[in-house]
């Protein structure tokens, strides 16, 4: 039984210790990365150290088709690895080939890491505001294309997360890179007994990744 101090410490303890434990545990299993997955996913790491060398500012805009669950994982967790690396001038986006809305599931996968989400409208598409620590910004979520206004029109590297919006989208207007880092999609195993461990896995797989890129970033 926790005595009240203890209780006092879980109330006020900031939402970063739960994501800073699971990024611990992650950055423990970079092995576990087959070598020709790693050989892809360091492809990111060396745009960012190209533009960083140079210093520039690092824009990696993550797509899949809808932009309601991969892309959103791979912003999520880029902005996350970016803070738990402590770098400087990066910063993570993402969009769809098509609008849908940020996906429930998904949501609930993050939810279930540690994050702090909370919605504001109640249309089709509502924006989300996602936190992983109380001392930075929250992370503005929801469906957009991945040419919307809010996302860089160039110098940035388009990581595509999905084998759809690879094939769909064969020109990025504005990329200087074109990276394809493609996921299952969870989306196979909605309202199944597997839903909610198949969209832990692919958050996990994602946080592990994208961790692996940024441990490599200078």
């Amino acid at each position: 039984m926790l005595h009240p101090w203890q209780w006092l410490l879980l109330i006020i303890a900031p939402m970063y210790t739960a994501i800073q434990n699971y990024c611990d545990q992650r950055a423990k299993e970079f092995d576990s990365i087959s070598k020709e997955r790693q050989a892809l996913l360091l492809k990111i790491s060396a745009y960012a150290n190209s533009r960083r060398v140079l210093n520039k500012a690092v824009n990696l805009v993550y797509i899949c088709t809808h932009n309601s669950r991969r892309s959103h994982f791979g912003q999520i967790w880029a902005q996350v690895a970016c803070d738990y690396y402590k770098l400087t001038n990066i910063n993570s986006f993402s969009g769809g080939t098509e609008t849908t809305a940020f996906n429930n599931y998904a949501i609930n996968a993050l939810k279930r890491v540690g994050f702090s989400i909370q919605t504001t409208g109640n249309n089709e598409n509502p924006h989300y505001h996602v936190k992983y620590d109380n001392e930075q910004p929250a992370i503005v979520s929801y469906s957009k294309i991945y040419n919307d206004k809010v996302n860089p029109g160039k110098e940035f590297a388009a990581i595509m997360t999905c084998g759809e919006a690879e094939e769909n989208c064969p020109f990025i207007p504005g990329a200087e890179a074109r990276i394809a880092t493609s996921y299952e999609d969870p989306k196979a195993f909605d309202n199944t007994p597997q839903q909610d461990a198949m969209y832990d896995e692919r958050c996990k797989q994602v946080a592990l990744e994208t961790l692996y890129v940024f441990s490599s970033i200078k």
